[in-house]
């Protein structure tokens, strides 16, 4: 018998695994399947409904044929419908297969080894993940609860070397929902200023989901739209994670670079997502007034049953759909020496499903989506209490 030859994985995914946050979504998948009464609250997936008129729109494209490749930038349509709404230019335009896609193709065509790039803590996990795919080096600047989960100018000028590519911006954030206001972009933006080697990427997938006034980065500081990848796309605003549809609107020679990346790896975006994805942008958008609403409601539950428990503080979220409470108090009163340990410790014994904020580059701290229905909130939280309290 022939001996299998050993399997070696490529140097620059040695360290990288599934994240955190799906390892603990698919152990909850599990552990409901052996029968516990599983509540999770670690997705960040709305639990509304694709809009009927989206749906329509991608019907109505696949029987009118719109079922062969796109332009690996994506349809004429919806590049127009993205410039129009973004101030920009069609051919600044890049779709993807998600906006996950949109940052890993930048990142892929400007990155070489040792360059670094920035990003402020708590920051979306993938970010340093795929840095560190692309050849980069992430140089994580933590933000304290204390600082609002920020940036501050001071600590950005701090962290800029002359390796620095890009810095990486998420606002309203994942996970924190910090929003910088118009002020903090300014002041960011003169840090910059003084660094022209330093480019921006702006995630701003969360822009409808505010509940303080939102600023796009390129409308404060149009003058470093030269150097700005702004990244977006339908998915959580419209209830549309599934269509995989997420664009990138920079300069042009960034975004043919991204287009050749994307070339090599999946083409154009899906077809019908892309139809069902201009409906979205087009249409009427009454329905996301009415569902940031029902999302600040969700809020102001959660926020107040966390701070109502036991060495937990949490700070109001300025948007999207996370709640980022600091838990050292909780942790170190159960004994645990990590928040890892005490999230376990919650899906084990209490069957409750959350993130720590060591996936998230600030330990110490967990995350809760209220994405749910408000039903799955209340047991959730009550559950969390409960194992705060002593009860069993």
């Amino acid at each position: 018998m022939l001996d299998t030859p050993s399997f070696r994985r490529a140097h620059r995914i040695s360290n990288l695994e599934i994240s955190e946050i799906v390892q603990i979504s698919e152990r909850a998948a599990a552990r409901k399947v052996q029968g516990y009464d599983i509540v999770s609250l670690s997705t960040g997936e709305p639990d509304f409904p694709t809009p009927d008129h989206v749906i329509e729109a991608a019907h109505g494209a696949a029987l009118a044929g719109q079922t062969r490749y796109t332009a690996t930038l994506g349809t004429a349509a919806l590049r127009a419908a993205i410039a129009d709404d973004a101030g920009a230019r069609p051919d600044e335009v890049i779709v993807s297969t998600g906006a996950k896609q949109v940052i890993a193709n930048a990142m892929l065509a400007t990155l070489d080894a040792g360059d670094q790039v920035v990003m402020p803590a708590p920051y979306w996990t993938s970010y340093s993940d795929i840095v560190t795919m692309a050849g980069g080096t992430p140089v994580i600047v933590p933000c304290a609860m204390t600082e609002g989960f920020k940036l501050t100018p001071a600590a950005l000028e701090s962290a800029l070397t002359p390796r620095t590519r890009w810095l990486m911006l998420n606002a309203p954030s994942n996970p924190s929902g910090a929003i910088y206001s118009r002020e903090e972009i300014l002041a960011l933006a003169e840090v910059l200023a003084r660094h022209p080697h330093v480019w921006v990427l702006s995630d701003e997938i969360y822009e409808h989901l505010n509940f303080v006034p939102f600023c796009r980065f390129v409308a404060v500081a149009p003058e470093l739209r030269d150097r700005l990848l702004t990244v977006n796309g339908v998915s959580k605003a419209w209830s549309m994670t599934g269509w995989r549809i997420g664009w990138g609107v920079g300069p042009v020679a960034l975004i043919k670079a991204m287009g050749a990346v994307q070339g090599q790896i999946t083409s154009g975006a899906c077809s019908i997502a892309q139809a069902a994805a201009v409906a979205a942008l087009t249409g009427d958008r009454t329905l996301l007034d009415t569902r940031r609403e029902v999302l600040r409601a969700r809020r102001d539950l959660v926020v107040s049953a966390l701070n109502a428990m036991p060495g937990v503080d949490c700070a109001s979220p300025d948007g999207a759909f996370y709640a980022f409470p600091r838990i050292t108090g909780a942790m170190a009163a159960q004994g645990h020496a990590t928040d890892a340990d005490f999230c376990d410790w919650l899906l084990d014994h209490h069957n409750l499903a959350l993130v720590p904020g060591r996936a998230f580059g600030l330990p110490g701290h967990l995350r809760l989506s209220f994405a749910y229905a408000e039903t799955d909130l209340k047991t959730g939280l009550a559950r969390m209490a409960s194992a705060l309290n002593g009860g069993n």
